[in-house]
């Protein structure tokens, strides 16, 4: 019934979109349907590494300006699913274990520090080995590309699922500007942006750019303030010289800070046997107890949950243009990401029992050389082009994890076990204060060398072909500072810690790469049937149950056999065929792409009751269509329609599975789709009116991995109306985010250490406010 269902709301979405498409159409003067009107632009983008036509590439790649973005409302990566329905973000607790970037259902398959996104993420032409790297408000950002499918080329380290391409305004030589953006809205929110652009000389130039925002929490506590509230700040430098028309440099450094009250904001979602206890507890605090309905959006906690997020970094491209078209560039970075949670709320309740402090940190510095150029005829080919390249990668992480028992924990245990086993008073040991402090070290070295092709046949018909070889080598540690000395300490008789120390090393070749052919049957519609090999990296999995529980500890039973903390690769091949299409006398597009993913050895993290586990799914399928739309009905409106139906995206039914074996991925709706009308029309005065109109519907979900709760089909709505300038040096808008305030869980995960019970990460409530915009 349930693909029934999803097939019902395809075919109702889709007759709506073509119905509001067909009925303004039908309300326009026929003599605006010439071929002289409005027509779309042409996007460029480097989904190749070359400045190519979005409607020439074999790539299924969405690709936005920052004047699209401004449209959409989106300035960070969480809510990125309004610019393409293929594409997902979500982040529970910490940024550095549990950020996750999903496109066609697919992405890094639950929370673990050791996981690199599944999505790459690249930001001025560097790899960000986290998805958590990306949640800052995006700062003078030029555009962003969404490049959908296994990577394996070009992009290469782990980008199986695809990659989010993102590059900032580079400064100019001509005049000095200055860009401003000022928002003010409820739930205290405030930002403003800025940035300016300055000559030097005839040949450098100079932009900066800064971030300031806050924002209180939507997460009420009944008993006075909130969660989940933040406090951005941000600044960017670059520095332009071009001193000849054959060489040209560009330095950007950056950084960035928050200081959060996040992320242990969240609410009951289903209650579990030990709910009772949890609110007794709360009650002999003198304190109130949170509402029983999810959609009040309130919480009680026991610890405060500061947050602290600092990433920094300095980028360096030089290009010298060579003899014969060539081009040589190079791409050197290094970046210093750290994030830290002190006394933060481990069990998520207002019940003073577990308190957790962690931090990771990760350091990195990467170097790619790549070489342009062109080929003349030779063989059966008519000519081409190419792109070579070499890539090194050094990253160290250092984690740090301790875990604390508040002053209620030896009550909740003895009254737990009392209840579940008889046990009486003082059976287990919780005493107040530190019971384990583990160092997670690690680091890890990556080379790479690639090449691509694009090689024409014919005028029509050309070819693709490209092979990177990687390799991955990683060590990763667990050292053990301390762990209480009670034997009869709750995770010594639940079996659980302390796990076995270890340091071991983890090491791997792999080729990955693509080949296309594609046909152009007019200058206007273009088809393409592409493989793709898609490569992620295995690893050590640094956790401090990474090589299994006490019972696998030799220090705690003797003759013990520790488990083997390294997780192999996770390797995807991908089928699509695409079509890419403008009509309606260049005031349409349409591209379309049917795909096929088969996963080998998918990596898999799970959270069971007390421990995390990392392993290797043998196999995974996906599989689905994509259908991306863009209208211009008029000189005043314009249409956008896009839609993602995954027919399949499914675990294999391998027993290493558990519940997941056979079982639809989570956060892979069977439906998504974005409807946006945009207007603009002037109003006199040197005025024009503008807005936009968008929904984004999602059906029903699987909300995690460690459990099988689901997500109802849920839909939001935004819009925005303003008044901008003709020459448009300034623009004021009224908008709003789910603008009908649909308050529903999430993601929900197994309450810690309270089985049966489950709490939930929510929606955002509506959010709405001013922009004031403005360049001069």
């Amino acid at each position: 019934m349930k693909h029934q269902h999803s097939n019902h709301a395809l075919r109702n979405l889709t007759f709506a979109s073509t119905a509001l498409a067909s009925a303004i159409a039908a309300l326009l003067p026929t003599s605006s349907l010439a071929q002289d009107g409005p027509q779309l632009e042409e996007v460029v983008v480097t989904a190749q590494r070359r400045e190519e036509s979005m409607q020439d590439v074999p790539v299924a790649v969405t690709a936005v300006t920052s004047e699209d973005m401004a449209a959409a409302q989106v300035d960070s990566i969480v809510n990125v699913q309004q610019l393409s329905s293929s594409v997902r973000f979500a982040v529970v607790n910490s940024a550095a274990n549990s950020a996750n970037i999903v496109i066609r259902g697919i992405g890094t398959v639950g929370n673990s520090r050791a996981f690199e996104g599944a999505v790459g993420v690249f930001v001025d032409g560097v790899y960000r080995t986290r998805a958590g790297q990306a949640m800052q408000n995006w700062l003078d950002m030029e555009s962003l590309e969404i490049l959908r499918g296994p990577q394996g080329t070009l992009f290469g380290k782990n980008t199986s699922a695809g990659a989010l391409i993102l590059n900032s305004k580079a400064p100019t030589l001509d005049s000095f500007t200055m860009d401003y953006e000022v928002s003010a809205g409820n739930y205290g929110n405030q930002m403003v942006r800025g940035a300016a652009n300055m000559p030097l000389s005839d040949t450098a130039a100079m932009r900066v750019a800064a971030v300031w925002g806050s924002e209180d929490g939507y997460i009420e506590d009944p008993n006075g303030g909130d969660y989940n509230g933040r406090e951005p700040r941000g600044a960017k430098v670059q520095f332009l010289y071009e001193p000849s028309d054959t060489f040209s440099s560009r330095l950007i450094i950056d950084w960035f800070d928050e200081q959060n009250n996040c992320c242990y904001g969240q609410v009951n979602a289903i209650d579990g046997p030990t709910q009772p206890l949890i609110n007794a507890l709360v009650q002999m605090q003198g304190k109130q107890l949170p509402s029983a309905d999810l959609e009040d959006y309130q919480q009680v906690l026991s610890n405060p949950t500061d947050q602290a997020i600092e990433d920094k970094g300095a980028v360096l491209h030089m290009a010298w243009q060579l003899d014969g078209g060539r081009t040589l560039k190079s791409v050197s970075s290094i970046r210093d990401w750290r994030i830290s949670q002190q006394g933060m709320d481990g069990d998520f309740v207002g019940a003073n029992i577990l308190t957790i402090n962690e931090s990771l940190r990760t350091r990195m510095f990467s170097q790619e050389l790549t070489l342009n150029g062109g080929v003349e005829a030779f063989g059966p080919f008519s000519g081409g082009d190419y792109v070579v390249g070499l890539y090194y990668a050094d990253e160290e992480i250092d984690a740090h994890h301790e875990l604390w028992w508040g002053d209620q924990a030896q009550f909740y245990w003895d009254t737990l076990f009392f209840q579940l086993y008889g046990y009486p008073a003082g059976s287990v040991d919780a005493t107040e204060g530190q019971w384990s402090d583990v160092d997670m070290p690690a680091d890890s070295v990556s080379h790479a060398v690639f090449t691509h092709w694009n090689l024409d046949v014919t005028e029509q018909f050309g070819l693709t072909a490209g092979l990177r070889y990687s390799r991955d080598e990683k060590n990763g540690a667990m050292f053990r500072n301390s762990f209480t000395t009670a034997q009869n300490a709750v995770f010594r008789v639940l079996t659980a810690q302390p796990g076995p120390e270890f340091d071991d090393h983890y090491e791997e070749d792999a080729f990955s790469g693509t080949l296309a052919a594609q046909y152009h049957f007019s200058e206007q519609m273009m088809g393409y049937a592409s493989y793709n090999r898609g490569y992620k990296s295995g690893g050590v999995n640094i956790d401090n149950s990474g090589a299994g529980t006490n019972l696998n500890n030799p220090e705690e039973i003797p003759g013990a056999i520790p488990e083997d903390p390294t997780y192999r690769a996770e390797y995807l091949d991908g089928y699509e065929l695409g079509l890419k299409a403008e009509y309606w006398g260049g005031r349409a597009r349409s591209n379309l792409a049917l795909f096929y993913n088969d996963i080998t050895d998918l990596q898999l993290a799970q959270f069971q009751g007390t421990k995390f586990t990392v392993d290797n799914a043998p196999e995974a399928t996906v599989y689905g269509l994509e259908v991306e739309n863009q209208f211009l009905l008029n000189e005043t409106f314009s249409l956008l329609f896009d839609l993602t139906h995954l027919a399949e995206a499914r675990f294999g039914s391998d027993p290493v599975l558990g519940i997941l074996a056979d079982r639809e991925f989570a956060m892979a709706p069977d439906l998504s789709a974005n409807l946006a009308l945009d207007f603009e029309r002037p109003i006199g005065s040197g005025l024009n009116l503008f807005g936009r109109v968008g929904m984004v519907y999602n059906s029903e979900i699987y909300s995690n991995t460690s459990n099988n709760l689901k997500v109802d089909a849920q839909s939001e709505y935004a819009a925005n109306i303003g008044l901008r300038s003709d020459s448009a040096a300034w623009a004021l808008t009224a908008w709003c985010q789910n603008c009908t305030d649909n308050r529903y869980a999430s993601v929900h995960f197994d309450s810690p250490l309270q089985s049966g019970d489950y709490n939930a990460y929510v929606s955002y409530p509506r959010t709405y406010g001013l922009t004031l915009r403005g360049s001069f």
